[in-house]
């Protein structure tokens, strides 16, 4: 593992949050999944964009510039063929609930190799069940952010695993998906994509406007609005996006087999032209 503390790299055995931290003491933090290819980084500035803009809303210090600096040099000392890099941002530590002064703030880098599923496994597809919680966001006047503060998704994920699927899909009180665990999610309905609006209760994932794009560069029209459970289950196919999966097409949810074409194919080969080549 290759861990960078303020834009200096350190011994992962180093690397320790105090007790008081923010991070610590509340999930006060902000964090972004990211994908590297060999030495390049792959959808950085979307990350960084991201990232700077949720920092912006919630008035938490964001060093750009610095942090910049650190992906440069974390990726030049990158060996394995795919990374998985997490970036994570802290206020530092607290006295008592007052935000702390801008100075406290840190940042710290980390990448290991990854592992992509192979083309067997991809096709197969993922299974999927229904999240037994809601999906929250604590700052319900804010749009979704990608905070430290986990927990849903934590306990969405696990109990998927624990019942034998791969991912859980979060559902409103009245049917409608909103998105996965850890994913986003896409149905092709009548050779239009549908995809659940981003805003309070959606992350606007960085794959997942990756996949908009490349729908728009193929012919394909994307409509965002609220998708029913009954739909998705009787879609033409269904896949999930992510900054590490890329796009995987599912094959249940629960115990609704989902039918599967080609679609999710064309998607992931205009992806890959756009963010890997």
């Amino acid at each position: 593992m290759l861990v960078c503390l303020n834009g200096k790299f350190i011994p992962h055995e180093d690397a320790a949050v105090a007790i008081n931290d923010g991070s610590f003491l509340y999930g006060e933090s902000l964090f972004e999944t990211i994908k590297a290819r060999k030495n390049s980084i792959l959808l950085q500035q979307q990350h960084l964009d991201r990232l700077q803009q949720s920092a912006k809303l919630i008035e938490q210090p964001c060093p750009r510039d610095k942090i910049e600096k650190a992906l440069c040099y974390l990726a030049a000392s990158l060996t394995a063929p795919w990374s998985r890099l997490r970036l994570t941002l802290s206020r530092g530590p607290f006295t008592g609930l007052q935000f702390p002064h801008g100075d406290k703030a840190w940042f710290l880098l980390t990448a290991v190799p990854h592992e992509p599923a192979d083309n067997s496994a991809v096709r197969r597809g993922i299974v999927c069940c229904l999240a037994p919680n809601r999906r929250v966001n604590p700052l319900s006047h804010l749009p979704q952010l990608k905070r430290g503060n986990y927990a849903d998704c934590l306990f969405a994920r696990n109990h998927a695993l624990r019942n034998g699927a791969e991912e859980a899909l979060f559902v409103d009180s009245r049917g409608y998906l909103l998105e996965g665990a850890t994913s986003n999610l896409f149905a092709l309905i009548n050779k239009r994509l549908v995809t659940p609006p981003a805003g309070r209760l959606v992350l606007k994932g960085v794959m997942r406007q990756q996949v908009i794009a490349a729908a728009r560069e193929l012919g394909i029209l994307t409509i965002e609005r609220p998708l029913h459970l009954t739909e998705a289950c009787s879609a033409d196919e269904v896949f999930l996006t992510n900054s590490i999966i890329d796009l995987q097409p599912v094959r249940r949810i629960d115990d609704h087999p989902i039918a599967t074409g080609t679609c999710w194919q064309d998607l992931l080969k205009t992806l890959y032209l756009r963010i890997v080549s």
